[in-house]
């Protein structure tokens, strides 16, 4: 096998009688290039964290990294990866937004027929990624997720916007759709109820509570000697540990 830094890797790597990069061939070529060209917190001035001055429990570093990300500007910082299993295991991940954090966990809502639904349904495991580059800060949450009541669930939906009444009515969420316009219909008929009806329900919609196990916190450093510091819950409490990055 020659290699660019092989005699008769000309070219650009192919050996003598190699047919020429396909279209295909140039593209992938062409992709390579931009990651290459890509840089990490390019410019950015990080924080320093110091994990000795952490407190004992991850949800006030968790609040003070959130308000910390929102005050240097990052966009829509609660946001979050929501990662699920089906009952095979099989993964799947999205991007949802945080209703609050507290002493019982981080929450979040969707509709109990959605994917991620059913999945949390049949293996009530799940992880939560925050990424807020500005700072280079990461945080990692896994933990058993419940239900709320229904009550619970209501409150949640009618604590937001119009319009997440609306989405949320629209409901059907990871059904086939047959065309965009059905759904301009159905979202139609969502926004004009969710205006008449402020207190509308939507029987499916339900508050989700990720009480964590493991928490971790990764502030990036530019030479990558990264800080993670790792929360993992025992009978007593919380235990820091710090990771190799």
């Amino acid at each position: 096998m020659t290699t660019h830094d092989e005699p008769g890797a000309t070219d650009g790597g192919r050996g003598a009688g190699a047919p020429a990069p396909g279209p295909d061939d140039t593209a992938a070529r062409e992709f390579r290039a931009l990651l290459h060209t890509l840089r990490v917190w390019d410019g950015a001035a990080l924080p320093d964290f110091d994990p000795d001055t952490a407190p004992d429990a991850p949800l006030p570093l968790f609040r003070a990294w959130l308000r910390e990300a929102a005050a240097a500007g990052q966009a829509e910082p609660h946001t979050m990866s929501l990662a699920t299993a089906d009952g095979d295991g099989r993964p799947s991940v999205r991007t949802v937004m945080l209703h609050d954090a507290d002493e019982s966990g981080w929450h979040f809502g969707t509709h109990s027929t959605s994917r991620k639904g059913r999945e949390l349904a049949a293996r009530p495991d799940a992880a939560l990624g925050f990424y807020w580059p500005v700072q280079g800060r990461q945080v990692r949450v896994e933990g058993r997720v419940v239900s709320g009541t229904p009550e619970e669930s209501a409150a949640d939906l009618h604590a937001r916007s119009t319009g997440a009444l609306a989405a949320a009515l629209t409901g059907r969420m990871s059904e086939v759709l047959g065309s965009r316009e059905e759904l301009a219909e159905a979202s139609e008929a969502a926004w004009t109820r969710a205006q008449a009806d402020p207190g509308a329900l939507s029987p499916t919609w339900t508050l989700y509570t990720l009480a964590a196990t493991h928490v971790e916190f990764f502030q990036g450093d530019p030479r990558r000697q990264h800080v993670r510091l790792h929360y993992r819950r025992t009978t007593t409490g919380w235990t820091r540990e710090l990771l190799w990055p």
